[in-house]
């Protein structure tokens, strides 16, 4: 809200500031149509009244001792002054009193602040604050860190099309910690003021599990936009889905809803296009598309990772207080970063982390994040994980410690081979965001994800590598399969005594010339779908190789002479 100084700002860029002010207060006294000052007010007044015509912008009038009869009516010193105006005047001046009598007329019939001479005006002001308190969107508070928010608020107002009179739900969706939160909650800063009714619901995945939940935020949803707190409640889903549909088709309205991941929440807060006025703007965050898609947004916008220089800039806002790296940091700022792998998330808690830490003390952090995960980093992208069913689980532990950067279509094979129904699998992981196909057609996914997932794996049986699922580690995978055998530097001899207690093996990846068998060695699995063999020593497969399941057989640099001693089975 601006104060205007007569004389010194022109019609034009008092009208370019009204519509882009929430609150114009308009205060009518007698003295407005002095002659010298009252061209200046009435042309002021038609543009007060425009911009709540056209945007629907709240105007409070302050009657100040004048009766607001008189202004709707002109009459007494109303109808004198217009008189003078109409003295004497050409058309074009005609014209300009007619809008002025109309805006006058239109102002005395809206319901605002009586000042009468005997009336307490410190009251009064105290009220216009409050309400004017009431009716300003409230301003969020954003992390004033961020980087590299400039072009993504630019995409995304864009794609609102602020200015079209139509419904327009957008969806913003990615990667747990990849800062859809923070992107909405900067969005809802830029645009709210072109709206007089709006509404942030926070959080909504974690505190709406319940019908209490959910029945909250449709009481928040119902107060914020229509500003009725406390007189409006709601007992049941159902009448708040009745109330918001009738209560706001006809209204104006921004709604942000954060994280929701269930349809029928979603369903039960913003169902449809309908069940809001002409105008209305409606953001979603979810970390996966498809329900984006079943609620048929009209736009999805995917949060990509911040470039390597705003990744940097971020990461050293935190850890050094400055947008870049301190003296004698800056390879081991690269190697955090890269660490990261330019997830927002991951670059505040390890900047955070790090902040006033000497170079000894970093590199003994970033030793010891190789071997264990930053667990806060870890409990965010969980959640994402979690979701997940059994088989879109497996696939997922698949992909992080076997098959990242692996091609999807012999992935896709292998994992069918194992009757995991890839396609409907990977599917839903490129929905969540836990991975991404390139163009090439090659499987990618973050480091910090792949990273949990061999946390997952490890926990199994922390204490015994021989009892957990994967093994991806050199010294894990020579530990279990050499147990009994003498090793040498390089030399590593695999038994068949290793081998025969793995009856379910469905993946063998060696990449190790270097590995020698004994000739009884054997494979006892019947579901192994992919062989990766680089100097296998034999000079054929084993007689009992079961192959009915293999999807996938590499042998480099081998030994081999002949396939098997037999047919294969």
């Amino acid at each position: 809200m601006k104060a205007f100084e007569r004389g010194k700002r022109s019609h034009q860029s008092s009208y370019k500031l009204l519509k882009n002010q929430g609150l114009p207060l308009l205060c009518s006294q007698k003295t407005m149509l002095i002659p010298n000052a009252s061209k200046w007010c009435l042309e002021e007044l038609v543009k007060f009244i425009n911009c709540k015509e056209e945007r629907e912008q709240k105007v409070i009038p302050i009657f100040y001792h004048v009766d607001p009869s008189e202004v709707r009516n002109q009459r007494e010193i109303y109808k004198i002054a217009f008189s003078r105006h109409e003295k004497n005047a050409d058309e074009e001046k005609r014209g300009k009193i007619r809008r002025w009598k109309t805006a006058m007329r239109e102002a005395g019939k809206l319901a605002g602040y009586d000042v009468k001479v005997d009336s307490f005006e410190s009251e009064i002001i105290q009220d216009i604050i409050k309400e004017i308190c009431g009716t300003i969107p409230m301003v969020l508070d954003v992390d004033e860190k961020i980087v590299g928010m400039d072009s993504r608020l630019e995409k995304l107002v864009s794609r609102l099309e602020i200015q079209s009179n139509g419904v327009r739900m957008v969806g913003v969706c990615g990667l747990g910690g990849i800062g859809k939160t923070t992107i909405i909650t900067a969005l809802y800063n830029k645009i709210s003021n072109q709206f007089r009714s709006t509404s942030f619901l926070t959080n909504v995945r974690e505190e709406s599990t319940k019908d209490s939940g959910l029945l909250k935020f449709q009481q928040q949803l119902l107060d914020d936009t229509l500003g009725v707190k406390g007189q409006l409640t709601l007992k049941k889903i159902h009448d708040g889905v009745k109330e918001i549909k009738d209560k706001l088709s006809s209204k104006k309205v921004l709604v942000f809803v954060d994280d929701i991941d269930d349809s029928r929440r979603l369903e039960h807060l913003v169902g449809k296009h309908s069940w809001f006025g002409h105008g209305s703007r409606i953001i979603i965050t979810r970390r996966k598309k498809d329900l984006l898609k079943a609620h048929e947004v009209d736009y999805i916008y995917e949060v990509d990772k911040l470039n390597e220089v705003k990744a940097l800039q971020l990461f050293c806002s935190y850890a050094f207080r400055q947008c870049l790296p301190g003296k004698g940091y800056g390879d081991l700022s690269i190697q955090v970063v890269r660490y990261a792998d330019r997830l927002p998330l991951a670059l505040k808690v390890l900047g955070s982390l790090l902040f006033r830490k000497g170079v000894k003390d970093w590199k003994s952090e970033l030793k010891k994040l190789q071997e264990v995960p930053n667990m806060e980093i870890t409990n965010v992208l969980k959640i994402s994980y979690d979701g997940l069913d059994h088989t879109q689980k497996m696939i997922f532990l698949d992909f992080a410690c076997f098959f990242k950067g692996a091609h999807v279509e012999i992935v896709t094979q292998v994992l069918d081979g194992s009757g995991f129904k890839a396609e409907s699998g990977i599917n839903a992981l490129v929905d969540r965001c836990l991975i991404t196909i390139s163009t090439n057609k090659k499987i990618e996914m973050h480091d910090s994800l792949a990273q949990m997932d061999k946390e997952i794996v490890y926990k199994e049986c922390p204490n015994e590598s021989g009892e957990r699922s994967r093994l991806w580690k050199h010294e894990d995978v020579c530990r279990v399969l050499t147990i009994n055998t003498c090793t040498s530097e390089h030399e590593i001899k695999f038994t068949f005594e290793a081998f025969k207690r793995m009856t379910r093996l469905r993946v063998l990846i060696v990449n190790n010339n270097q590995v020698q068998l004994f000739e009884d060695f054997t494979f006892p699995s019947h579901d192994l779908t992919y062989l990766y063999w680089a100097g296998y020593s034999l000079a054929s497969l084993p007689s009992n190789f079961h192959a009915n399941s293999l999807v996938f057989l590499y042998l480099k640099d081998n030994n081999i002479k002949r396939l098997s001693e037999r047919k294969l089975v």
